[in-house]
Order: structure tokens, then C-alpha cells, then sequence
């Protein structure tokens, strides 16, 4: 590691480093509603390819987007290259020490999320970490072309 992240200003390469090389993506706040911005983010990374494990206390057992839902990251059976945070800046670090747990290789706080305290202690577990962004918008930018997820 060794090399500081600016947390305001990512780099193209970073970013679609992050995006190209994970597959499995546990989206901790899905919503099963259509109307709410995890679902729409969701089906866009459905559609690009990544496999998407919803998690939702609410919703644990159900499908979203025909995705079985989990109530917790520790209950998935598979290994997760990447957790993504739908829920407020407070509860990101809970979030990312669970995360930090089961071995994930990357922390993405979804738009307006952002913990400082979460960056560092994954950073520390030799996580990389994204605050504030999405991976919807990010697979629409310039730097994405002729990349295959």
C-alpha cells in the first residue's frame, strides 16, 4: 500500500482499477422499492455484469432483483471483492469494520457518504476505500469505454 489517497479527488486509473478488477459486490441499504437509488444502482451493476448480493436486515431471505437478500455481510457464503454503502456517513463504519471482517478488498461509500475514521481503518486493513461516489455514474464515464466489467 503505502501510497495516500486523496479521498476528494480520485484518479481516472484508480477508480477504473477498482471497477475492472471486482466481481462480487454485497450492497449493504438495497431497497426492493424501484423508486430508491440503491435499487437503480443495483440494476445497473446487474446489467454490467457484476454479481450483486443485496443486504438488508428488512429484507433478509427476499429477492431483490431476483438476488437473495442477506440481513448481514458475515451471512454470505461467498467471498466479496467489494462492499457498497447505501446507508448515512454515522453507520459507514460499523459497515466497514464488518466488511473489514470478512475480507473484502474494497470499501465504496455510495454519494454523500462519507467516514473518515471507516477510510482509515480500512485503509490500515489494506483496503481501498471510495467515499462519495457512485459505481453507476462511474461506468458512464469516458474513462470506462471499451472496458468490459
Amino acid at each position: 500500500m503505502g501510497i495516500a489517497i486523496n479521498h476528494n479527488n480520485y484518479s481516472d486509473a484508480y477508480l477504473k482499477q477498482i471497477l475492472s478488477e471486482v466481481k462480487t459486490i454485497a450492497l449493504v441499504g438495497a431497497s426492493p422499492r424501484p423508486e430508491r437509488d440503491s435499487y437503480r444502482c443495483m440494476a445497473a451493476l446487474l446489467d454490467a455484469g457484476y454479481n450483486i448480493i443485496p443486504v438488508n436486515p428488512r429484507e433478509a431471505g427476499n429477492s431483490i432483483l431476483g438476488q437473495r437478500c442477506y440481513d448481514c455481510l458475515a451471512a454470505i457464503e461467498q467471498p466479496i471483492d467489494m462492499v457498497e454503502i447505501f446507508r448515512s456517513s454515522e453507520a459507514a463504519l460499523a459497515v466497514t469494520e464488518e466488511a473489514i471482517s470478512i475480507g473484502a478488498k474494497v470499501v465504496w461509500m455510495q454519494l454523500e457518504v462519507r467516514n473518515q475514521q471507516a477510510a482509515e481503518l480500512a485503509e490500515a486493513a489494506g483496503i481501498k476505500v471510495v467515499m462519495d461516489r457512485c459505481p453507476k455514474i462511474e461506468l458512464t464515464k469516458p474513462y470506462w469505454t471499451g472496458v468490459e466489467a
